[in-house]
Order: C-alpha cells, then structure tokens, then sequence
C-alpha cells in the first residue's frame, strides 16, 4: 500500500467516523463492514466477536482495503483525475453493491442525501489520495 493510497483511506474513514457521530442520514460504512466481517466467519463457523470489537475490525479492514485501492492512483502526471475516477467509481459501488452482497442497502442507500453523502466520501478520498500522489511525485524530482 502507497502513502497516496493510506491517505485517500484515512481521509474517507476520517469523514465517515466524524460527521455519523452528528448527522443521522451519514451513511453508515462501519455498519456494512461489521456486517460483512460478521457474515464471513460465520460462513466459517465461527462466532463473531462483540460489536464494539467488530467495529475496531471494520475500521482496520476499511483502512486496509481502501488503503490498497486507493493506491491504484499511481503516480504520474493524471494521478488526480485517476483518482477522483476510483473515488467516484468507489462511491457509486458503495450505494449499488451491499444490497447484492446481503449487508442491506439502509449503511449506504437510506436516502437520498446518504446516497449523495457515500459517494461524496469515497469522491474526496480519490482526490485526497490523486493530490498525495501528485505532491509525491514533485517531492521525489
């Protein structure tokens, strides 16, 4: 994972962790990833762990996974277009997908402000992650 990519996911787990602490129609990212993690071990059979542990587990493997997408912005001259396209494309994914996936569709898709809210995040995490990418690139010249 790239310090572009850990930065484009610490900027969309920081906004997602912030502002559902005061807004009730945030989406609710935290809850898609303890639901996945939950139904994962047990497809395994095994017991998930209490929730305030399986939060901690979702904000690590939110980190992680983003961190490694994110990361996909490369460098180079288009880092930031490349990456407000896999913001963009992350967002989108983030409102279409956990219906499909069995997680529900309320985390993401509740309104349309929460619809609007998610792809915004994973939007900003593109450009935060493209704009690293970009300095990187300058800094290593």
């Amino acid at each position: 994972m790239g310090l572009s990519g850990l930065a484009g996911a610490v900027a969309v787990t920081l906004v997602h962790e912030s502002v559902r602490r005061f807004y009730p129609n945030a989406p609710r990212m935290d809850i898609l990833g303890m639901r996945a993690i939950a139904k994962g071990l047990r497809y395994v059979g095994q017991t998930p762990p209490p929730r305030d542990q399986l939060h901690t587990w979702s904000l690590v493997g939110d980190i992680i996974s983003n961190g490694l997408y994110y990361s996909l912005t490369g460098g180079g001259k288009k880092a930031i277009w490349r990456g407000t396209i896999l913001g963009a494309l992350a967002g989108v994914g983030g409102v279409a997908l956990p219906g499909p996936m069995g997680l529900g569709t309320a985390p993401s898709n509740r309104t349309k402000q929460t619809q609007a809210l998610t792809i915004g995040y994973y939007l900003l995490a593109g450009v935060v992650a493209g704009g690293v990418a970009k300095w990187l690139r300058k800094v290593k010249r």
